[in-house]
């Protein structure tokens, strides 16, 4: 069954470089704790996981945020340790607490056995990306998501969440780098796989989180992230019924290697709020659109405080392509995922500031 025409296409037209009439904007976790309908539906499902593996409820829970807020995208709720899940490493979520995998990446054997998994174990997913289209009906394109390949080894050689020094994935990099780029390889297969299913099953774009690459000194973060993240992406589908499939990476800490980045062969560069935006422009160029950067923090201020940093993230960036062909393009987000502490009512502020200002930026070019 063929799913509902676009009827707000602004972020997939900024993705690729063409003009909008103002700046697209999402957040990153935009469906999650700092919703109370979320908190409800999570009490309903039981735990994260059985959200997250429950069709009906993840589409619930992506759809949410935009019943709230007048956002130009969605993206599919899930956890980039779905695919470490799948290759057999444990996954669980306790509550109040960070992901843990039951059988991390430890020893000589364990790399040896780990193995790309059926795609068929994911089956939760792709069906959650083919009912949130449903759901849509053609409201804002829908969003698809891995964590890196980099990321990903993280996770199953730690264990589990972010640590304060990476001490067990580093310790593994430096003194057998021979296994890291096995399990990195690994990744990147199973990674590019998994993003082209979600294609498949419906995904308009698709995005690679690099959450921890800016964890690596230089050398390291070129040749353990940044060329698995290149591998995942040429192998990526580039369009699906006909229409171009934008690719984004982000890489958290990533600002000093942007020079680098803009090699990648994606659609769109996401920066953290680290990174100057004009700068940033000036040095990926007419190449990449950008994506980025407010520090979620701000959202914690007052909501007049938050419309005036929002407005200086989009100066910074300053007016984007217009006219016909291809040019700078800005998508607006955060430079991290929102805060579970965020007041609903101060991201209202911002989706209010961010696309009011960015029309006025386009019409003041037009007048000048």
């Amino acid at each position: 069954m063929p799913f509902a025409p676009l009827r707000n296409d602004t972020f997939l037209r900024a993705c690729l470089r063409q003009a909008t009439p103002y700046t697209p904007l999402w957040l990153m976790r935009q469906a999650g704790r700092y919703l109370p309908e979320y908190k409800a539906t999570r009490a309903r499902a039981g735990s994260f996981m059985g959200l997250a593996t429950n069709t009906d409820y993840a589409t619930e829970v992506t759809l949410q945020p935009l019943e709230r807020y007048a956002l130009d995208a969605a993206i599919l709720f899930s956890d980039i340790l779905t695919v470490p899940d799948a290759m057999g490493l444990g996954l669980s979520f306790a509550e109040g607490e960070g992901p843990k995998l039951a059988q991390p990446l430890r020893d000589e054997a364990a790399v040896a056995k780990l193995a790309v998994p059926d795609m068929d174990k994911l089956r939760y997913v792709f069906d959650a990306v083919g009912s949130i289209r449903r759901a849509l009906d053609g409201r804002v394109p829908l969003i698809g998501f891995s964590g890196s390949p980099w990321t990903l080894a993280c996770y199953m050689v730690e264990g589990g969440g972010s640590s304060d020094d990476w001490r067990r994935v580093k310790s593994l990099l430096y003194s057998r780098p021979d296994l890291m780029h096995r399990i990195l390889a690994i990744n990147a297969e199973a990674v590019a796989q998994y993003l082209n299913a979600q294609i498949a099953a419906g995904a308009q774009a698709v995005m690679v989180f690099d959450s921890w690459g800016g964890a690596l000194a230089d050398q390291a973060f070129q040749e353990f992230s940044l060329a698995y993240t290149a591998r995942v992406l040429v192998k990526l589908q580039r369009t699906h019924d006909g229409q171009t499939i934008p690719r984004i990476v982000f890489t958290k800490g990533g600002g000093l290697w942007l020079d680098q980045m803009a090699a990648l062969d994606c659609d769109v560069l996401g920066v953290d709020w680290t990174v100057n935006l004009g700068r940033a422009r000036a040095l990926v160029g007419a190449s990449k659109a950008l994506q980025g950067n407010l520090d979620p923090a701000v959202l914690f201020a007052p909501p007049e405080q938050v419309q005036a940093q929002a407005r200086r993230v989009l100066d910074a960036f300053g007016t984007p392509h217009q006219g016909t062909g291809a040019g700078p393009t800005h998508i607006f987000n955060l430079g991290h995922g929102i805060s579970q502490h965020t007041p609903p009512d101060h991201v209202q502020a911002l989706v209010e500031a961010v696309h009011g200002h960015s029309r006025r930026l386009r019409a003041g070019a037009g007048s000048s």
